[in-house]
């Protein structure tokens, strides 16, 4: 049975991904430290992990296999789940895959090294925008009809 696995510490799109689950009828899991407020959904459930690093990752990490979905911007746990055969979704609706991880990893190491090599080097992302949530509803609702076919 498929689950939507949400890394939802810090994710944009937790409403729009509970209105594909409840479309569906699939169970959704928003795993995260804290600080969010459970949805009364009854497909929802709001499971809390204990604070430190990459906690919440490893739940999902350890619980995420063939036929689920999950929405993370988080690379090494995206890399991991996509080994373990999950569908993985980033929140701007790009999809990552085995085709592509190795990729998507070695661009996070060379920007984490640049940016620890200049301390003072500022910015970071660009701002989500309503074509990122487009993207993100559309990319999810074939992913996970892909899922369910599993």
């Amino acid at each position: 049975m498929t689950v939507i696995y949400i890394d939802a510490d810090a994710c944009p799109v937790k409403a729009e991904a509970e209105k594909v689950a409840t479309r569906h009828g699939v169970r959704m899991m928003l795993v995260s430290n804290g600080g969010i407020r459970p949805s009364a959904n009854p497909l929802v459930e709001s499971v809390f992990v204990a604070d430190g690093p990459d906690v919440a990752d490893m739940w999902i990490a350890e619980r995420a296999g063939s036929g689920d979905v999950v929405v993370t911007s988080d690379i090494p746990l995206a890399a991991k789940c996509v080994e373990a055969g999950a569908k993985v979704l980033k929140h701007n609706g790009e999809e990552l895959h085995a085709r592509n991880i190795g990729q998507v990893l070695a661009t996070r190491d060379l920007m984490q090294d640049l940016r620890s090599a200049d301390p003072f080097r500022q910015g970071g992302g660009k701002p989500f925008s309503k074509i990122d949530r487009s993207r993100f509803l559309d990319a999810l609702e074939r992913v996970l009809q892909a899922a369910k076919r599993l």
